[in-house]
C-alpha cells in the first residue's frame, strides 16, 4: 500500500490510492440511517441511539457459523480501554482508539488506508482512562474529541486536517470522550470532567467552519451563548444550589445526546454535582429544594436552533452517590404503541418519559437491593433512604471522615456509559447492567483548579459470589424483566439487537457473543483476545451481513473498581477491531 507520511506534528498519517465517491454525508443520510442498513453514519446506529438493524441474513439459526472475515490491530503501545463504535461510509470504516487517535480501514480488505494521532499535551485529567467512544460523519469530513477537550475535524478521504477548536480548558480538568452529534449542519458536543469541579456544557458549531453557534450550560446560575452574544442564563441562581458552589458544580455531559426529529429536541444526560459530598452542596437537607443541584444527575432537552432549554428531568435529586445522569436517552415506540423516552439510569432505576415534555411516567428497578432510596414517588422523585446517605464529616469528632455506608448500587452505577438497546421486534430493551455495592464516606474539600473534587472515599465490592454483568431484557411499559444473562465479571460493553432475533454484546473475559433475543440463550460465542468494552454494529455489503466490535480491555472499572478492580486484573489489555461474517457459501444460501 502506497503510504504518504505527514511532517506535522500533530499527527501520523498514511493514504492509499483508492478512489472515493464524490460528495458526502447529507442530512438525510443521518436522518435515514436507522433504515439504510448499507451504511452507519451515526453513532446509535440512528439518531435515536435505538442500536438495532433490520437486517435478517445473520439470524438465530445460522449465527453459530459465523466467523472472521478481518482484524484490525490499532497498534503500538496504546493499547487500553476501546470504547468506540465503528462509523460505516463509502466502503471504509472509521474507528476511533485510546489515546484520541482515528483510523480509516478498506471495508475488504481490513488494510488501513489512513491514521490520525492527536497530539495530546503533558497533564491532561482524564477521569476514568483514555477511552474515546466514537466520529461523526457529515459531507466529507470525519470529526471527533480529543482528551485534552478539543474537537477536530479531518477530511474523510486522507485524513487531513480542516479545522480544530477548543471545547475547554484541559488544565482545569476538561476533556472530552464521547462522539459528537450532527443535527441541521452543526456539530453537537458535550464535555468531560465532573470530577474535577468543571461546569457541563452542550455546544453547537458549523460543521463547515467549527464555529461556535451556541452554548448551554447544565449547571444554574451560567448564561449560555448565541453567535457569539450572552442569551439567557440556565435555570435560576441559587435556587438549588447554596452559596457560589454552582460557579464550580460539576454536570458534565460527558457520553453524548440524542436527537429526536419529531419532537426537534437535543437530549443529553448530566453526570454528578461536584464534590461528590453532598452535606456541601446542601443536599443533606431534606426540606426544600436548595439542594437538588440542578440541572446535575439530569436530562436535559435543548432546542437545537438556539440552545435553549426545553424541558428537564432529574433523576438523582440532592445527589451524593456519583449517580450520574448522563446515561442515554433513547425515543422509541413500545408495545402499546405509544411513543416515550426511556433512560436506564447509574441509580439503579429504569424511567420512561413522556415524548413532548420529559414529564415523568414510570421507574422500575432493574438491579437488586437498591439500597439509597426507598422508590419512587409518583412525579418521579425519589423517596430517599436518608440513613443511607454517607455521613457528614462535620458531625464527626474530628471533623475528617463521615460515617461510612454501604451503598447500592456502587458509583460505577447499576448501567454506566455501556449503551443499551432498542428491538423494534421484541419491543423491548437490552440493557448491559451490573450487581455490586460500595463501601463510602465523606471528607472535607476545597476546590482546586485541576485537582479532583471529590471528597468522598470509596471501596467498590460484588454483591453476588457467582456474577457482577447482567445483560436484562426489559419490557418498558410494564417495567418486567423478561429474562436476564449473567457474568461473571462486569459488562462494560455496549448492546446490540437485530430483526434476525439476535442481541450482540462482549464481555471483558474477551467473548463477543450473540444472544437469543427472546430468551437470553446465548447461541455464539468468539474469542477476541483482549476484555470487550467497545459497541457492535452490523451492515450488508454486496448482499452480505458483517457484524464489528472493538476488543482492548480498559475503562473505568480496572481503575476504580476496588475489589472488583482485583477480581479482573488478570485480564489483559488490547486494541483491534474485529469483523464477522457467515461463509460465502452459505451466506449465498440464505
Amino acid at each position: 500500500m502506497k503510504k504518504l507520511l505527514a511532517t506535522a506534528a500533530a499527527l501520523s498519517l498514511s493514504v492509499s490510492g483508492l478512489a472515493y465517491a464524490e460528495g458526502g454525508v447529507t442530512d438525510e443520510d443521518i436522518a435515514s440511517d436507522a433504515q439504510n442498513t448499507s451504511q452507519i453514519v451515526t453513532n446509535g446506529m440512528g439518531r435515536d441511539l435505538q442500536r438495532y438493524s433490520p437486517l435478517t441474513n445473520i439470524n438465530r439459526h445460522n449465527v453459530k457459523r459465523l466467523v472472521p472475515a478481518w482484524a484490525f490491530s490499532f497498534g503500538g503501545e496504546k493499547q487500553r480501554g476501546q470504547e468506540a463504535q465503528p462509523i460505516i461510509y463509502d466502503g471504509m470504516m472509521y474507528i476511533t482508539g485510546s489515546y484520541s487517535r482515528l483510523y480509516a480501514i478498506d471495508l475488504k480488505t481490513g488494510e488501513e488506508v489512513w491514521q490520525y494521532d492527536a497530539r495530546l499535551p503533558e497533564g491532561i485529567l482524564p477521569c476514568c482512562d483514555v477511552v474515546n467512544r466514537g466520529a461523526a460523519i457529515y459531507g466529507d469530513k470525519i470529526y471527533f474529541g480529543t482528551l485534552d477537550a478539543r474537537i477536530v475535524a479531518l477530511d474523510r478521504k486522507t485524513g487531513k486536517v480542516v479545522w480544530r477548536k477548543k471545547i475547554a480548558d484541559y488544565k482545569a480538568g476538561y476533556s472530552y470522550t464521547a462522539a459528537p452529534l450532527i443535527v441541521k449542519g452543526m456539530v453537537i458536543t458535550g464535555n468531560s470532567g465532573g470530577e474535577f469541579g468543571i461546569v457541563g456544557e452542550v455546544q453547537a458549531r458549523d460543521a463547515e467552519t467549527g464555529e461556535l453557534i451556541w452554548t448551554r450550560p447544565t449547571i444554574e446560575g451560567h448564561m449560555g451563548t448565541y453567535k457569539g452574544e450572552e442569551s439567557t442564563m440556565t435555570g435560576t441562581l441559587n435556587a438549588t444550589w447554596p452559596g457560589d458552589m454552582w460557579k464550580t458544580g460539576g454536570g458534565s455531559t460527558w457520553l453524548g445526546g440524542s436527537y429526536d426529529e419529531e419532537t426537534d429536541t437535543l437530549v443529553f444526560g448530566t453526570s454528578n454535582p461536584a464534590p461528590w459530598n453532598s452535606w456541601l452542596r446542601g443536599a443533606g437537607n431534606p426540606k426544600g429544594t436548595e439542594g437538588d443541584n440542578l440541572y446535575a444527575a439530569s436530562r436535559v432537552a435543548i432546542n437545537p436552533d438556539n440552545g435553549e432549554i426545553k424541558w428537564h428531568f432529574q433523576t438523582t435529586p440532592r445527589e451524593g452517590w456519583d449517580y450520574d445522569g448522563t446515561n442515554e436517552v433513547i425515543a422509541y415506540q413500545g408495545s402499546d404503541g405509544k411513543k416515550r423516552w426511556a433512560t436506564a439510569d447509574r441509580n439503579g432505576y429504569f424511567y420512561v418519559l413522556n415524548r413532548e415534555d420529559g414529564k415523568f411516567i414510570s421507574a422500575t428497578p432493574f438491579v437488586e437491593n437498591i439500597s439509597w432510596a426507598k422508590g419512587i414517588d409518583e412525579n418521579g422523585r425519589p423517596i430517599f433512604n436518608e440513613a443511607n446517605r454517607p455521613g457528614n464529616p462535620a458531625d464527626s469528632t474530628d471533623g475528617k471522615k463521615g460515617d461510612t455506608i454501604f451503598a447500592v448500587p456502587s458509583f460505577l452505577g447499576g448501567k454506566n456509559w455501556m449503551p443499551m438497546s432498542f428491538s423494534r421486534k421484541t419491543k423491548m430493551f437490552y440493557v448491559p447492567s451490573n450487581e455490586w455495592g460500595m463501601d463510602i464516606w465523606n471528607e472535607p474539600i476545597t476546590y482546586k483548579k485541576g485537582a479532583a473534587y471529590l471528597g468522598a472515599g470509596f471501596t467498590i465490592k460484588p454483591l453476588f459470589e457467582d456474577y457482577i454483568g447482567s445483560l436484562k431484557a426489559i419490557d418498558p411499559v410494564t417495567g418486567e424483566i423478561k429474562w436476564e444473562y449473567k457474568n461473571e465479571a462486569p459488562l462494560w460493553s455496549g448492546a446490540m439487537s437485530t430483526a434476525g432475533g439476535l442481541v450482540f454484546i462482549g464481555t471483558p473475559e474477551g467473548h463477543f457473543k450473540a444472544l437469543d433475543d427472546e430468551t437470553g440463550e446465548v447461541l455464539w460465542k468468539f474469542q477476541t483476545g483482549s476484555g470487550i468494552v467497545g459497541q457492535p454494529v452490523t451492515w450488508e455489503e454486496d448482499g452480505e451481513q458483517y457484524v464489528a466490535i472493538a476488543s482492548g480491555w480498559g475503562g473505568a472499572v480496572p481503575l476504580w473498581g476496588g475489589e472488583v478492580a482485583k477480581q479482573v486484573k488478570y485480564l489483559n489489555q488490547g486494541g483491534s477491531v474485529w469483523v464477522f461474517k457467515l461463509p460465502s457459501s452459505f451466506a449465498s444460501a440464505n
